[in-house]
């Protein structure tokens, strides 16, 4: 399955880039409607881009009543991104969901965290919903698998991989180009990050794992796959080419090919062959 990473496509003013997605999900809805952070809250680097959007969404109310119906006529299977500053929040807005695959944010690097820890905020969601819960979580985690096997006990469907590193530029006079100071890393240089917490959590795990960071191609993709990703999302790549989707998936299915693989799926996990191999 091909996703869009949260944050990085607005359905409504591009369907048909939507649409060419095996899913869309949404940008971070949470309990009330947020501005955001000041701006400038965009920067580009030499190697990827910085974000400090900080989480600006109409608030759940309007988000349910206006923007979900709206979203249901795109006729994909629509992921809600769900966000909050406590457990209780995360979960308020679960229990108002219907017919959509959640995918927590629990670790975005440009406002403050919930206070609780990531598998307490998944085991409030879980007793609120039967949707399909999806864990977001960072690559900080020195121990990630230790994260996974913890959402997992909580109550978790799956896990995705990996949100944006916190980063900093500064300008020509060696000020922060993001007012806020900091924001979320994404772009190439985030693939071999993405790479290793899939690598780990797959080791960790049989949950579905939706592996992001970097993509631009279909050997990106596949590589993802073969780390132990069952789906891929695509982020910074479709500010800059709407287009990838179409694109990804038949340079994917090429990339197979040329590995020496039937088709994608039969790329599974190869590369923990190799990690074994190691460890023994």
């Amino acid at each position: 399955m091909l996703l869009n990473a949260s944050g990085c496509l607005d359905a409504r003013t591009a369907p048909h880039v939507a649409q060419s997605l095996d899913g869309f999900v949404t940008k971070t809805v949470t309990p009330e409607p947020r501005d955001g952070n000041a701006p400038k809250r965009i920067a580009e680097t030499d190697f990827g881009m910085l974000n400090a959007i900080g989480l600006a969404n109409p608030g759940r109310d309007a988000f349910v009543a206006q923007t979900l119906p709206q979203l249901r006529t795109l006729g994909v299977p629509l992921w809600v991104s769900v966000g909050g500053f406590a457990a209780h929040e995360y979960a308020e807005t679960c229990a108002q969901l219907d017919d959509v695959t959640i995918e927590l944010n629990l670790s975005c690097p440009n406002v403050d965290e919930a206070p609780e820890s990531a598998a307490e905020i998944v085991a409030a969601c879980r007793e609120a919903t039967a949707n399909p819960l999806y864990a977001k979580l960072s690559p900080h985690s020195w121990d990630l698998g230790e994260t996974v096997r913890a959402v997992e006990a909580a109550g978790a469907d799956g896990v995705s991989l990996v949100n944006t590193l916190r980063g900093t530029s500064l300008d020509a006079n060696l000020r922060t180009t993001l007012e806020r100071g900091s924001g979320g890393y994404s772009g190439p240089a985030l693939k071999p990050v993405a790479l290793a917490a899939v690598l780990a959590a797959r080791r960790a795990t049989t949950l579905p794992i939706v592996g992001m960071g970097g993509v631009r191609t279909g050997r990106d993709a596949l590589e993802l796959i073969a780390c132990g990703a069952n789906h891929v999302a695509l982020g910074t790549i479709l500010f800059a080419d709407p287009d990838a989707p179409a694109r990804v998936r038949d340079e994917l299915a090429e990339e197979a090919t040329r590995a020496g693989f039937d088709t994608p799926d039969a790329a599974f996990c190869a590369a923990l062959a190799s990690v074994v191999k190691m460890a023994n």
